[in-house]
């Protein structure tokens, strides 16, 4: 009987060096750009219910509006499913949430998700456990997958700054479709969040902002 094949992570600079190397040798656009962005932040963070109270701070906000609200929580101690359930709504108002985001993480806390279970689960059960919680779609999923977990071909083709980077990077007449730049990405796989990674790190060159926190 075989078991399932290992999951591959990103989770020191060696794996993106990996899947770095993995895009320059099928893209010769990736070739050409890889070079002038430099080292790649891991963007790694400890998995659980900070993780994913990051994802749902920054969903629709500017990263600046995002680390602003995720700083007033980390002072106030509003951090952990038990502070969260505990806390006024004004005091959660007062650190930047709006009323839909205190009731997604109300919600998210009081349905006490096993996180220690979507460690060792494919990336699709992880998604569907994830999108099952209120507030959670798939691009705040998938950057749970990505930063939270690891998971090294999880993607976002959701996100609006990855959309623009491959736009200028790939010299499109229009910023791509969700489902166009999945198309795109077919060939980047089994490495397609190092792509993002780097897709991010292209926006940040071209625009002087960071395009996800």
């Amino acid at each position: 009987m075989t078991g399932m094949p290992a999951m591959r992570l990103i989770g020191e600079p060696s794996d993106l060096e990996e899947g770095l190397a993995f895009l320059a040798a099928v893209d010769p656009v990736w070739a050409r750009v890889l070079p002038g962005l430099g080292p790649l932040p891991l963007r790694r963070r400890e998995d659980g219910f900070s993780a994913i109270l990051n994802a749902v701070v920054s969903q629709q906000l500017s990263t600046h509006a995002a680390d602003a609200i995720g700083a007033r929580l980390d002072a106030a101690g509003l951090t952990d499913p038990a502070a969260i359930a505990a806390a006024s709504d004004e005091a959660l108002r007062a650190c930047g949430l709006s009323a839909q985001k205190i009731r997604y993480l109300r919600g998210i806390a009081a349905a006490a998700p096993d996180w220690a279970a979507l460690r060792t689960l494919p990336d699709d059960d992880v998604t569907q456990t994830l999108v099952a919680l209120p507030g959670i779609g798939r691009w705040t999923a998938e950057i749970y997958l990505k930063f939270a977990l690891g998971r090294a071909d999880a993607f976002a083709a959701g996100d609006l700054a990855l959309q623009e980077a491959a736009r200028m990077m790939f010299d499109l007449p229009a910023r791509p479709t969700p489902a166009a730049l999945i198309a795109m990405a077919e060939p980047w796989r089994p490495w397609r969040s190092v792509a993002a990674r780097a897709l991010w790190a292209y926006y940040g060159t071209a625009k002087g902002r960071e395009g996800v926190r």
